[in-house]
């Protein structure tokens, strides 16, 4: 399902009415904001993600390793 242009036209005249044209940058720079702390956190949370991982794997070999000897 994409947008074609007559949709995305109807949709920014829609904002415009709603919102009024000094209220659209307002908008616009408080969603570049929370885009950016969403993907901040979502980087967060795979690298910490990883590094779970990475030490369970870590326990595994080693508890082989024990099991071995």
């Amino acid at each position: 399902m994409s947008l074609g242009l007559t949709e995305i036209a109807l949709i920014l005249v829609v904002v415009l009415v709603l919102f009024g044209g000094k209220r659209i940058p307002e908008l616009a720079k408080a969603l570049g904001k929370a885009q950016y702390e969403y993907k901040k956190a979502k980087e967060m949370l795979q690298n910490e993600a990883q590094d779970l991982k990475d030490s369970v794997e870590k326990a595994v070999k080693d508890e082989e390793k024990k099991n071995k000897e």
